[in-house]
């Protein structure tokens, strides 16, 4: 028995060595030690590519007609000139710290008023058409635009029908256009909302489309108000005085609210009288127009004449008066004495024949004294001697003379002789004819 049991035992399987557990343990932490090694390497190096992305993240370019404001933790960086960035490239602390806000300060923006236009469809607006208006077809104030215009006072007493006094309101039709600019960025970021832009939009489009509600408003307000000021006249006439005072009530309006925003230029680019009395309109535009071209011409043509006939200082004379008897005798021989053109010469003339006919008469008056005693003894024949004197004075100044001397009888013959018969003289009587029908003509 036992020696079965011992080829038993010699039978048996041997068993295998057994293997040391701290070897074991040893291979596992070296193989997860290079592996966490290996991660945190992995992981610095992502850390600082994030944090050098993170740095560079804050650099950013500002155009070259745009000011930028940096907001940190929401409020404005910087004091001074430091609170506005000019164009070029700025590095400023990432988001959320620092927040960079781009405004084009240097864009001019034209805006278009169509306001105060009366109504045109897209296509009539595209074609540059207007539609033909018919004179039953009254305007339509909640679809058609217009402004009122200043009353004009007539002349007058208060109508008896209507009872009015006599004021004419009208309106026009107007079109207009708007150019502005950012001029202060700061203050047009604290005072002028804008809409919250989403990735992807541009900030200059998300301004003008923000604050174009604002100005539109604003200037129509500023048209309602200048407009009261002017006449029909004045509005459709007048393309430089209006629009400069738009301008200047615009400009104060947002001046008041500190938007930062200037006003470039203000332009009236159509102005019409409604299209359902454009005709009317027309014909008595016409007809002033004709009226103060005829006035101007009767009243320069008035000084012309004044001046020619008695001189500038003749006209200030008489300016306001009705007549010379009018003026006081210190003003009137002011007039006489400072007189020229064609009322000097007249009243040269004048007293060139005065002084000739006083003479004459003095000379006439001393002949007479002289003859009258020899009148007083022989009385036919002075007056004979007369006679003679004046027939030849007569007959010496004369151009063409004839003697006629008459036979006796009913149906006697009559001697007739031409004496001194000039050629010239036919060719002297038509041209002094002939300058007396100018004469008469240039007068007509």
């Amino acid at each position: 028995m036992t020696e079965q049991n011992n080829e038993d035992n010699n039978n048996s399987p041997v068993p295998a060595p057994e293997k040391h557990m701290g070897d074991e343990l040893d291979a596992a932490s070296k193989s997860l030690s290079e592996a966490l090694r290996i991660s945190f390497i992995i992981l610095k190096v992502i850390m600082i590519v994030l944090i050098v992305a993170f740095l560079a993240s804050g650099f950013e370019t500002v155009g070259s007609e745009e000011q930028a404001i940096v907001l940190r933790f929401g409020k404005i960086r910087g004091a001074g000139e430091k609170r506005l960035l000019g164009p070029g490239a700025h590095w400023i602390l990432p988001y959320p710290i620092d927040e960079i806000v781009k405004i084009p300060v240097k864009t001019q923006v034209n805006l278009s008023i169509d306001s105060f236009w009366y109504f045109q469809t897209q296509s009539e607006m595209l074609a540059g058409k207007q539609r033909p208006v018919r004179p039953d077809k009254p305007l339509n104030p909640l679809r058609d635009g217009y402004c009122i215009t200043r009353s004009e006072m007539r002349t007058g007493t208060v109508s008896a029908n209507t009872g009015s006094d006599g004021s004419d309101y009208n309106i026009v039709h107007t079109k207009w256009q708007l150019t502005y600019q950012i001029d202060d960025p700061e203050r047009f970021f604290k005072n002028v909302y804008i809409e919250d832009f989403k990735p992807g939009d541009i900030y200059f489009d998300v301004i003008t489309k923000s604050i174009t509600p604002l100005l539109k408003n604003m200037f129509e307000g500023s048209v309602v108000t200048t407009m009261v000021n002017y006449t029909i006249d004045e509005a459709i006439s007048s393309r430089g005085r209006i629009p400069k005072h738009v301008k200047r009530l615009l400009q104060e309006k947002l001046d008041k609210i500190e938007s930062g925003i200037k006003i470039v230029s203000v332009q009236l680019i159509k102005s019409e009288c409604p299209p359902q009395v454009k005709i009317a309109f027309e014909a008595s535009t016409m007809a002033s127009q004709r009226s103060e071209t005829e006035v101007t011409s009767a009243r320069t043509y008035a000084e012309n004449t004044l001046n020619e006939a008695g001189g500038p200082v003749a006209f200030e004379l008489l300016k306001g008066k009705k007549s010379v008897s009018e003026l006081s005798e210190q003003e009137q021989d002011l007039l006489w004495s400072q007189l020229a053109g064609t009322a000097r010469e007249k009243i040269a003339e004048a007293r060139s024949y005065r002084a000739r006919v006083v003479e004459t008469a003095k000379a006439n008056a001393d002949y007479l004294e002289r003859l009258l005693p020899e009148y007083r003894q022989r009385p036919e024949l002075v007056i004979q001697k007369i006679y003679l004197d004046a027939i030849e004075h007569i007959l010496s100044n004369a151009d063409e003379k004839f003697v006629i001397q008459t036979t006796k009888g009913a149906k006697g013959t009559q001697i007739r002789a031409l004496l001194n018969r000039d050629p010239s003289l036919k060719l002297k009587k038509s041209n002094e004819r002939s300058e007396q029908e100018n004469q008469e003509t240039a007068i007509r």
